[in-house]
């Protein structure tokens, strides 16, 4: 019997991956229903304070360690601030481009993880194909953010960027966990770090900068806050690490990159969101890199990893 960290895909663990991806590619959807009634930052604080009341029970029926006097709480706190930015932008930046744009935009992630090793991860070295795989996924993202949509609004181009950098902000917070001793704690406290502190920082964003809900949000609007909250947030991540727990690491990183590619489809198909030839083959050249890039060359692992040595979930 194949143990886990080699165990290959059986049809179950293939149905399970791609309901993952496609609920992740969904998610910007989700937040761009919801909107209007409810501000950008305030539906962030709402995801992070609803997952973490879905992960501390789950953490304690497990029986995790939830102290804090473990020596983790200083990188946990750098995790958790970390993760509160990327959320800040993303959010943001969802309110001035499209879902498709931004899923393709926030998906460079593991471009800043391949890049921030090179110095703060020097055990993680990729070879020339992850080298072409870069070059063709930055290339890639050239073009894309030089194809503006017709009829949306000008600041686009902000959006895409706020995208880019909260691609940046998931990178940086991949290379601290694995940096430092989060890498080798429960995949639970690591991420209760992350809701946690991003709760709080982002409630205190909410109310600076002066978010309201003068009115009783619609049935979507809190149909598509609850999917973010209750699927994405909570539901998916426990069953992504129980993914990781079961099979190969490096087989389900594979199907991940099929998330962006679900994420564009479900902005053009749902929100009548604009597609051209152009930004679809710049699409393919972004996934195409990453997928280069993800490629082991010396070490087993993926790029992208979470706690433990597996790779991260899509948690945007």
């Amino acid at each position: 019997m194949n143990p886990p960290s080699i165990r290959p895909l059986d049809a179950a663990g293939t149905s399970i991956i791609l309901a993952l991806c496609l609920c992740w590619g969904f998610n910007q959807v989700a937040v761009k229903l919801a909107i209007d009634d409810i501000p950008p930052l305030t539906q962030a604080a709402i995801r992070s304070v609803g997952a973490t009341l879905m992960v501390l029970p789950w953490a304690r029926l497990r029986g995790v360690s939830l102290t804090l006097r473990d020596g983790m709480l200083k990188p946990g706190i750098a995790a958790g601030v970390l993760f509160a930015l990327e959320f800040m932008l993303f959010y943001e930046g969802l309110a001035l481009t499209t879902a498709s744009r931004a899923v393709l935009f926030l998906y460079t992630a593991p471009l800043f993880v391949v890049l921030g090793a090179r110095w703060f991860l020097p055990a993680d070295r990729f070879g020339p194909l992850q080298w072409v795989g870069l070059l063709l996924s930055f290339t890639g993202i050239v073009v894309a953010f030089g194809l503006p949509t017709p009829a949306l609004d000008p600041r686009q181009w902000l959006g895409d960027l706020m995208m880019l950098l909260a691609a940046a902000g998931w990178g940086a917070t991949t290379l601290v966990i694995k940096a430092s001793a989060l890498d080798r704690t429960a995949y639970e406290k690591t991420l209760l770090y992350q809701l946690v502190v991003s709760g709080v920082l982002l409630a205190l964003a909410a109310l600076a900068f002066g978010e309201r809900t003068t009115a009783m949000p619609s049935p979507t609007a809190l149909g598509a806050l609850a999917y973010q909250t209750v699927l994405v947030s909570g539901i998916s991540y426990l069953a992504w690490f129980a993914l990781i727990q079961r099979y190969s690491a490096s087989r389900l990183a594979a199907f991940t990159f099929l998330t962006p590619l679900f994420g564009v489809a479900a902005g053009h198909f749902l929100l009548q969101e604009p597609l051209t030839p152009a930004f679809v083959a710049a699409a393919a050249m972004v996934v195409g890199g990453l997928v280069l890039v993800n490629r082991p060359s010396r070490a087993p692992d993926p790029v992208l990893r979470a706690p433990g040595n597996s790779p991260q979930p899509a948690q945007d």
